[in-house]
């Protein structure tokens, strides 16, 4: 009996912790533990307890990005509790980023983006066309299959023109706002590669002015820099 509830008390005080790749906070704002990462305990008195620890008070001077580190959270959690084990996962770092709302979307930029994507696509398509001779070879398809040469074969370049617009959809798996189906299309996965990659760029550019070390490797910033606020990932 002593035995079980030695080993019941010892698996109450490990706490499991992963912290969020990034989150987003108000200017001089707060960000507690249960914000920072995912947690979980047998004991949920120690959890609920823990969800409201403070790590971090936002000041002015700290600009719009912060990095706050897993040491950094593992030693305020000791200082805290003494008698607590912690298991991490995940990433090393959780960034912060601050402001009061997050940015609306500009609908004039927009729509002039939406226009240059529509028509320097399609200019693209057709200068294509012209270097491979692709009207050449509609007429020469259209007179293998007729026995006629014809100038303008529209029965077969029609066709291929609202082909062209199909394989889009298809590629992209998108019809406006809907989805063909559940897998990611090529832009979803560039656009998580960029969010990866610029996360990664803003740890380390953080870290090395939080170590006070020159890495070589990420430049200098203002701290009026722009950013998203609002966002919890991970």
């Amino acid at each position: 009996m002593m035995g079980g509830k030695h080993m019941s008390s010892a698996a109450a005080s490990i706490l499991y912790l992963r912290l969020r790749k990034r989150i987003g906070i108000k200017p001089g704002g707060i960000v507690t533990l249960g914000h920072a990462a995912r947690l979980f305990c047998a004991d949920p008195v120690i959890e609920a307890k823990l969800q409201t620890f403070v790590l971090h008070r936002h000041q002015q001077t700290e600009g719009n990005r912060i990095v706050i580190d897993l040491l950094q959270i593992v030693g305020a959690l000791r200082q805290r509790e003494p008698d607590l084990t912690i298991e991490t996962f995940g990433d090393p770092q959780v960034l912060v980023l601050v402001a009061d709302k997050p940015p609306k979307p500009r609908i004039a930029v927009l729509i002039l983006a939406w226009l240059l994507l529509f028509f320097g696509s399609g200019l693209a398509i057709m200068n294509f066309h012209t270097d491979v001779s692709m009207k050449e070879v509609h007429q020469r398809i259209t007179e293998l299959v007729t026995g006629k040469k014809s100038e303008h074969p529209l029965w077969f370049q029609i066709p291929y023109s609202l082909g062209i617009g199909l394989g889009m959809i298809v590629f992209f798996n998108h019809i406006f706002r809907k989805k063909l189906n559940e897998e990611p299309n090529p832009l979803e996965v560039e656009l998580y590669m960029y969010e990866e990659n610029m996360n990664a760029y803003v740890i380390a550019d953080e870290m090395s002015r939080k170590n006070g070390a020159d890495i070589g490797q990420p430049g200098q910033r203002s701290s009026g820099g722009s950013s998203r606020a609002g966002i919890d990932d991970g």
